[in-house]
């Protein structure tokens, strides 16, 4: 894993943890400190591909900012340094009080998209849970995109998946850009030197659909952009599976033999008639036809949604008619076919070519808040905030967050601030005094990815390839700073608790190594960990997934219309462009939508000098139509107000913004609600929506795109 240059620096190969796409990387490493880093130009898949966020690690390894030692907030409201022995020790004794008083349940965690770079800090929190009997176990995957998991539990599923986008032949990239983003849904084009890949796929004949109402990187490749109007992937979706009904395009034999209900399906969408659709979506009727026919054309190819569906009003059912109109074009692999993905980090699972039951997707334990429930072993971090705030049996009353930053990234920014001051104990564990952190009793100093091991969990499940890497600490740790999961770990055996792991618990008088716990928490994978350990940056052909035949008298069939969501179906059809959840926005003109920015991710970046000069702020894009018309200029600060609240954004002149439309990222601010520090800081987009309107009736998510605004120039004086 390293080599020796000339000049007496030691080149050390390891894997970028920045965002999930785990890009290999060459660090330079001198005297334990980070020199340089590069893209390793042999890899057979990321073909020395690095992003620019990436590329700052020698500047984070460096941050004179850096938190190395875990601090405890005094009596006074300022912080004061504390060994992670003592913060442990403490922090454990207030958790044993509130446990014994309040029971379990009060004790929460919340594991953030940093967390999620880790590969054992999710698996860690989740089996601190499970040892403890608590059910407040929440994460970032329930913030933005809960539809995802849930959508092919009640339609039903396929065993060996859809098709992949290496071989397709068209694909429809709804609301999402993986050119930023590094990240697609399954079947979509990821982080791995996607623009390369882009260019390779284009160059081989596959078109490209994409409905977002910017024109995207990822739009610019588009044989069809269509320019949606915010909030109506549904209808749009809706008419498409009409005019695919209609015309007869749907995989006959395919329906006949795995989907029940297709006259009710074709029933609810029958009011979604190209007219209806054109009207409310903004769009040219032959643009949509036209988009409808290149896709059902195929043969292979699916359609996949993004952050801006997936956050946006009736995000359940818009994942739900993305996959309805996959299956009944018969976008599954079926038998005999490769799949693309080794899924080598986990256990060896069938794959036949046949359809999994529907189920309930929300069966979890029940939340006290709008009578939701848990799904996918986790609650719903939607309602976190009323969790602690609502008294009761079973009020949360400690919060534990790991690589998160609830107070900007959460919706209902003023409410989530209230909920984190009133806890009885909140830990967090970063890097950096994050407007989280700023409210913490105990701030815990983690170590920074190349400090630890780690395998490149996420993506295992999404490479094009079956594909192994591993990386071991590449430089010594500095500071007294802990694994995310050793904090969990020493929680645990100081309140005499376990963590079960799928490969057993550890043992819990003597801290093991973060190999073994890789080990434990990947217990049972497809390939061996220790072959993994030796197969660096190797493409495993041989690994394919081979789809096997269905089984005799298999029954299970997929079922569209199931009667809460066609309902819901029909609730959109009656909407008019003025009505948001309920609620007359008549004097809302505008629709603000989430976006992702080249240089962040999620709020985490600006504090590097070298991100920082491409920008401080999440500037507030809109067409320079619309700039003008309203009598503003590029730079100029003005007034977002939502029905719910207000904030400031930096105006940006953006010709790739449909007019009606202001872009910007989310995650950004800090705890001020006035955002005097705009220009330096920028502004939570979750302070705009409200926990009280607008959410998803099946994963109880807030709506926090396509948010119904009006804008004006601010007339207070910002810094």
């Amino acid at each position: 894993m390293e080599t020796d240059t000339p000049t007496g620096v030691e080149t050390k190969h390891t894997f970028c943890r920045v965002c999930h796409a785990a890009c290999p990387m060459e660090v330079d490493i001198e005297d334990n400190r980070v020199r340089a880093v590069r893209g390793v130009m042999d890899d057979p898949l990321f073909e020395g591909y690095t992003c620019i966020k990436g590329r700052q690690i020698p500047d984070q390894m460096a941050d004179p900012k850096r938190i190395k030692m875990s601090l405890r907030r005094r009596p006074d409201g300022t912080f004061e340094e504390a060994s992670s022995t003592e913060a442990m020790d403490e922090i454990a004794t207030k958790l044993r009080e509130i446990i014994d008083t309040h029971g379990p349940r009060a004790v929460a965690s919340y594991t953030g998209t940093g967390g999620y770079q880790n590969s054992v800090a999710v698996g860690a929190a989740r089996a601190f849970h499970q040892g403890l009997d608590s059910v407040s176990f929440y994460t970032s995957v329930t913030i933005d995109q809960p539809a995802k998991g849930l959508a092919m539990l009640r339609l039903g599923g396929w065993e060996a998946g859809y098709h992949s986008f290496t071989d397709s032949d068209v694909h429809m990239a709804i609301g999402y850009n993986s050119m930023v983003s590094s990240y697609a849904p399954i079947g979509g084009l990821q982080g791995t030197n996607p623009f390369t890949v882009m260019r390779r796929r284009k160059a081989e004949g596959m078109k490209l659909i994409v409905i977002d109402p910017r024109r995207t990187e990822l739009a610019s490749f588009a044989d069809i952009h269509l320019q949606v109007r915010p909030g109506q992937d549904t209808t749009l979706l809706a008419g498409m599976i009409r005019i695919v009904l209609e015309e007869g395009l749907q995989d006959h034999e395919f329906c006949e033999r795995w989907i029940d209900q297709m006259g009710e399906l074709e029933a609810a969408v029958s009011g979604f008639t190209l007219d209806v659709v054109a009207e409310r979506t903004q769009l040219d009727p032959d643009d949509i036809v036209a988009a409808t026919r290149m896709f059902a054309a195929g043969p292979r190819g699916t359609a996949g949604t993004g952050t801006g569906p997936n956050m946006a009003a009736h995000s359940s059912l818009t994942e739900h008619m993305t996959v309805v109109l996959n299956t009944i074009l018969g976008r599954v692999n079926r038998e005999g076919d490769l799949l693309e993905n080794g899924l080598l980090l986990y256990p060896e699972m069938p794959h036949r070519a046949q359809a999994t039951a529907p189920r309930n997707p929300a069966n979890g334990p029940e939340a006290r808040i709008r009578n939701l429930r848990g799904y996918r072993g986790e609650m719903p971090a939607a309602t976190l905030a009323e969790e602690i705030l609502t008294p009761g049996d079973g009020q949360i009353r400690a919060l534990i967050v790991s690589g998160g930053n609830p107070v900007v990234a959460f919706p209902d920014h003023e409410l989530t601030m209230k909920a984190m001051e009133a806890l009885d104990l909140l830990v967090v564990i970063d890097y950096r005094m994050t407007p989280t952190a700023e409210l913490a009793d105990y701030v815990v100093a983690p170590t920074l990815p190349l400090e630890r091991a780690d395998v490149p969990h996420l993506m295992d499940r999404w490479f094009r390839a079956p594909y192994t890497n591993y990386t071991e600490a590449v430089v010594e740790r500095d500071g007294d700073v802990l694994n995310e999961w050793e904090v969990f770990w020493e929680l645990a055996s100081r309140l005499g608790s376990t963590l079960p792991l799928p490969g057993g618990t550890p043992d819990m008088t003597v801290r093991p190594s973060t190999d073994e716990m890789i080990d434990r928490t990947y217990h049972g994978s497809r390939m061996p960990l220790d072959e993994v350990r030796s197969n660096l940056r190797t493409v495993h052909l041989d690994k394919k997934l081979v789809v096997d035949a269905a089984e005799d008298g298999a029954s299970a069939r997929f079922t569209p219309a199931p009667d809460d969501l066609m309902a819901e179906l029909a609730e959109v059809l009656a909407e008019t462009g003025d009505t948001f959840a309920g609620t007359d926005v008549s004097g809302y003109p505008f629709r603000l939508v989430s976006r992702r920015l080249k240089h962040v991710l999620n709020s985490t970046g600006t504090e590097l000098p070298g991100l920082a000069r491409k920008g401080t702020t999440n500037p507030a894009y809109m067409n320079p139509a619309d700039v003008a018309e309203l009598g503003l200029e590029s730079g100029d600060v003005i007034e977002i107000s939502s029905p719910s609240a207000a904030l400031l954004g930096v105006v940006e002149p953006a010709d790739d913004v449909k007019r009606g439309v202001i872009s910007m990222a989310h995650s950004w601010g800090g705890r001020s609600l006035t955002d005097e520090k705009v220009r330096e800081i920028g502004s939570p987009t979750s302070r705009l929506v409200s926990v009280d309107v607008g959410h998803d009736p099946v994963t109880g998510m807030v709506v926090s795109s396509a948010i119904p605004v009006a804008v004006a120039k601010a007339t207070e004086a910002v810094a």
